[in-house]
């Protein structure tokens, strides 16, 4: 692309997954790309306040789950305490290293790289205001009459005033916030988010958890894990909603079996204090109950983050705050493009990475265009057992009408399974009942979120039941499971 009027050819708004992912796809094709970063911390959701950081916090709890349960292998371990300070440091120093890559990264110097917020003031231009933190920064050097150092290395900076850029395409890459409380009452009686769940300093005791997605039910068996006593309230009849009923039923079990006292098909009345205890009301099976606790967690959801752009004034459709793209990831502006959280449909690190991408290879290729296609979707659910889809799930293809067998295998039934002591959970395959190529699978069980990458494999190669059943799998192995459901798929397919 040739030099041009602008000051930039491509400029992406935020520095998360998919912002960097465009730009890395930018750069390569020699475009002159400047990234605008507004949050407080560099790093993007995924690093600083999702998937990192409730992993590392997810797998201690899983750790400590297994020593408590070594008599189960005639293991003796004396003691089966744990430092939750500990905890807590060791996941901050990870996250730490994770958040200086990437931020090593978005500093390289390869594109600008600008600390600040932004909003569109034409279809061309972005104004450019400085951060809270940099104008708190800037005042204290003063303060100690010292020369304020406001550059982050020589690609990075901090502006103190107001700022003008221009550029030829835009991509917006703005992430997603913490969706706000059902009921206003929460605002007054206070609570917390995923965000401060996963820098607490100090368990409480007793934890009421508002929501039943997976943010909700990976740290509510995580604080069940780490002895808080917890409670989990869910509108919908069952926890993670966007999977079928029999796998959502496994997960509900053990949580039960943990102690969680789990409510779901519930609709949330009131939310009130009593001394320090923080309360809510809530209808189930036509009863109104009262529950109490020392904290709230709330966790019903994200939000896209798309106010404050100034999106209205350039043509860009939104829906419910999410911003409106095509399956190339370009907005009704043809000229700006959107990726991850802030568009969806779906808010997944790999997604969101992908859609930085395609946006980044259209505004280079115009006329050799990539779109996104979600046949190979993958959803994975940290609790345990995990739970993990590939595809099709089995409410999907009837919603949209596609013909398909189902077939299952448990895993208290499977060989190595057995040996782990890993019994709940299964594994299921869909298939076109006609040519028998998969459209789909779940597993919910041991390390299912390993174990689903076979099937996505299988489904990249549009692989038949019939050859994933004859693949060799060695004995004694969790994935050889695959086999049997394949196996009794393959069986009733038409001949020939």
């Amino acid at each position: 692309m040739t030099k041009s009027k602008y000051d930039y050819d491509v400029a992406i708004i935020g520095g998360g997954s998919a912002g960097y992912a465009a730009a890395r796809t930018a750069v390569g094709a020699g475009l002159r790309t400047v990234i605008i970063e507004g949050g407080r911390e560099v790093g993007g959701l995924c690093i600083l306040r999702g998937c990192m950081p409730s992993k590392a916090l997810l797998y201690a709890a899983e750790v400590l789950h297994l020593a408590r349960r070594a008599d189960t292998w005639g293991l003796k371990i004396k003691s089966t305490g744990f430092d939750f300070a500990r905890v807590m440091k060791r996941k901050a120093q990870r996250i730490g290293e994770f958040a200086d890559y990437r931020r090593q990264q978005l500093e390289s110097g390869k594109f600008k790289f600008i600390r600040a917020n932004a909003k569109f003031l034409d279809q061309h231009r972005l104004q450019l205001f400085p951060l809270p933190q940099t104008l708190s920064k800037l005042r204290s050097s003063r303060r100690k009459e010292a020369r304020p150092s406001l550059l982050d290395g020589t690609s990075q900076s901090l502006l103190t005033s107001a700022a003008t850029i221009s550029a030829k395409y835009f991509i917006i890459a703005s992430g997603s916030v913490v969706s706000p409380p059902l009921l206003p009452q929460l605002q007054q009686v206070g609570y917390i988010t995923s965000d401060e769940a996963l820098s607490l300093k100090k368990l409480p005791k007793t934890l009421i958890v508002l929501g039943g997605g997976a943010t909700a039910s990976e740290l509510a068996q995580f604080f069940a894990r780490f002895d808080v006593k917890v409670t989990m309230i869910q509108r919908s009849p069952h926890v993670l909603k966007e999977f079928d009923a029999d796998a959502a039923a496994v997960v509900e079990t053990v949580f039960r079996r943990e102690g969680i006292k789990l409510f779901t098909d519930t609709r949330l009345l009131d939310a009130w204090t009593s001394g320090r205890k923080k309360g809510v009301t809530f209808e189930h099976a036509g009863k109104r109950i009262r529950v109490q606790a020392d904290e709230i967690l709330l966790a019903l959801g994200r939000s896209p983050n798309a106010s404050g752009l100034g999106l209205e004034s350039v043509g860009v459709k939104l829906d419910n705050d999410r911003i409106v793209t095509n399956a190339r990831m370009q907005t009704s502006a043809p000229h700006i493009y959107a990726a991850g959280d802030c568009t969806g449909p779906h808010e997944i690190v790999h997604i969101a990475v992908q859609q930085g991408e395609i946006a980044g290879h259209n505004i280079v290729h115009p006329r050799k265009p990539r779109r996104m296609d979600y046949r190979l979707l993958t959803n994975v659910v940290f609790t345990d057992p995990q739970m993990a889809t590939v595809g099709l799930t089995e409410n999907a293809a009837i919603a949209q009408g596609i013909p398909y067998r189902a077939a299952s295998y448990p895993f208290n039934d499977h060989g190595k399974s057995l040996i782990m002591e890993a019994l709940d959970g299964f594994v299921k395959l869909l298939a076109n009942p006609r040519t028998g190529e998969i459209l789909g699978g779940c597993c919910v069980g041991p390390v299912g979120g390993e174990l689903i990458h076979e099937i996505s494999a299988a489904m990249a190669k549009r692989m038949t039941v019939r050859e994933l059943a004859a693949m060799p799998h060695y004995h004694p192995t969790l994935a050889e499971i695959w086999t049997y459901p394949a196996e009794e798929l393959a069986e009733k397919l038409p001949s020939g």
